[in-house]
């Protein structure tokens, strides 16, 4: 309380005798009640916050549970696309002629898995010999030096990486060139 209402309070008290005591009773509840009040909405603005907080954390995670919920699913369906990829690529001309029908169904296979996939945020990561090494979306299984490239130039791709929305699912397998410079 200021010095200023004490000596206010202290002048009405010598004035009014016991009146004055309780009007210093009843401005010290005032002040202590303000105090309170005072308290209680600091607590009160902080629980708000705290609220939005957890809310906007809860929306955030909804929507991660959403886009990347499947990651081990789609994860485990990649050595099938890996394995259908084999097939088609092992097929050779004369294959191809001789059994047409099967070639066809594990086009049509893949295609379709492809395509599901895509609805579910799965998108290939497909490096092409000659592109430059990117530690973030590839992994290099080996280097060695190869004439005509420069040390970190794609060499080979072993196998297609695959990314789940913005995120990285599975590195795409690589060689790189460690070709020194000349």
């Amino acid at each position: 309380m200021s010095e200023m209402k004490k000596d206010e309070i202290a002048e009405d008290q010598a004035l009014m005798g016991d009146e004055g005591l309780e009007a210093e009773v009843i401005v010290d509840e005032l002040e202590a009640l303000r105090a309170e009040r005072d308290e209680m909405r600091d607590r009160f603005m902080r629980a708000l916050a705290d609220a939005e907080n957890i809310r906007k954390r809860g929306e955030r995670d909804r929507r991660e549970a959403e886009q990347y919920g499947g990651s081990k699913l789609a994860r485990d369906m990649l050595p099938v696309y890996d394995n259908l990829k084999r097939a088609l690529d092992a097929a050779g001309e004369e294959t191809r002629e001789q059994a047409k029908g099967l070639v066809e169904g594990i086009e049509l296979t893949m295609k379709e898995l492809i395509t599901i996939l895509g609805k579910h945020g799965v998108q290939p990561v497909v490096p092409e010999v000659g592109d430059a090494f990117d530690p973030q979306i590839h992994q290099a299984m080996f280097e060695a030096p190869v004439p005509g490239t420069k040390a970190g130039d794609i060499i080979q791709v072993m196998t297609e990486g695959f990314m789940l929305h913005e995120r990285l699912l599975r590195p795409a397998q690589v060689g790189v060139s460690s070709t020194p410079k000349s």
